[in-house]
């Protein structure tokens, strides 16, 4: 691998953080001696973005295909507008999209087969096109398999919706199964600081030793950087990547490949040679 540019430098191979920052942010933490890494799920993983608006536009294709006389564009936007109204974790879009139709539009449909078929739609483009970026299932193979690093997520979102994502993206063979945190179940939300401490105490780390990569600076960055993590803004792609920062990570990366390049050139991790 390449060497990482030095605080300040063009990018060359390794972070390149003058793309991003008007203003160059040093490299704050190098001397710690990392014994786990902490992962976001969402739009880090894999595209959370890209994908939802992919499977949310299946679902309103398949509603005019089963007779609803909609536009395509405007159904989408007034289904985006459902679900920003109560949120991405409601179980009712499709019913609350279908309330605000005329009744005129709605004759001579059942209801709830329109919804069903909606949600059929929405979860074959799950099957089909919910996947890892190829970079992060290596990585986290080497990492599973080449070192002694606890690999863990810490994650916002229902339990069972947020495993599903874990099982579908092929990634939860290479994760400590007890270290993930997912908000609805441990009863703490992004972005308290509580999370990312209790995910530390469970397994007696010191925060300053632990890793923490995700796509947000507000949720995933700032609360690491409160408990003293090592903070990793994963800048890829998504609707958090023109943010601010409330703190300034220790380091930004584009992919996992620059994470790789992180991990060897600053903290020594090798994933060929096993950390005993």
């Amino acid at each position: 691998m390449e060497p990482l540019p030095a605080s300040g430098s063009s990018s060359q191979g390794g972070l390149p953080r003058s793309a991003f920052f008007d203003r160059m942010w040093p490299y704050t933490r190098v001397d710690a001696m990392l014994q786990g890494i902490f992962f976001d799920i969402d739009d880090t993983l894999y595209s959370t973005t890209a994908f939802a608006e992919r499977a949310r536009r299946a679902s309103i294709d398949q509603l005019i295909r089963m007779g609803l006389d909609i536009d395509a564009e405007e159904g989408y936007q007034e289904l985006m507008e459902v679900i920003a109204e109560f949120s991405s974790n409601y179980g009712g879009h499709y019913g609350k999209f279908l309330n605000r139709q005329s009744e005129a539009t709605l004759r001579g449909h059942h209801q709830g087969l329109l919804i069903a078929g909606a949600v059929v739609a929405y979860h074959e483009t799950k099957s089909c096109h919910l996947k890892a970026f190829e970079d992060v299932l290596e990585t986290l193979k080497l990492l599973s398999t080449g070192t002694n690093l606890l690999l863990g997520i810490i994650t916002s979102g229902l339990r069972i919706k947020q495993s599903e994502k874990l099982v579908r993206l092929g990634v939860w063979p290479f994760l400590d199964q007890n270290a993930i945190f997912i908000t609805d179940e441990v009863g703490i939300g992004k972005p308290n600081p509580k999370l990312y401490q209790r995910a530390c105490e469970a397994f007696d780390l010191d925060p300053a030793n632990v890793m923490y990569v995700g796509d947000n600076p507000i949720h995933d960055v700032h609360p690491a950087n409160q408990v003293g993590m090592v903070s990793v803004w994963n800048k890829r792609e998504g609707k958090h990547v023109d943010l601010p920062c409330l703190s300034p990570p220790d380091h930004v990366i584009c992919d996992f490949t620059e994470l790789r390049h992180l991990l060897l050139d600053v903290y020594k991790v090798d994933p060929v040679v096993r950390q005993d």
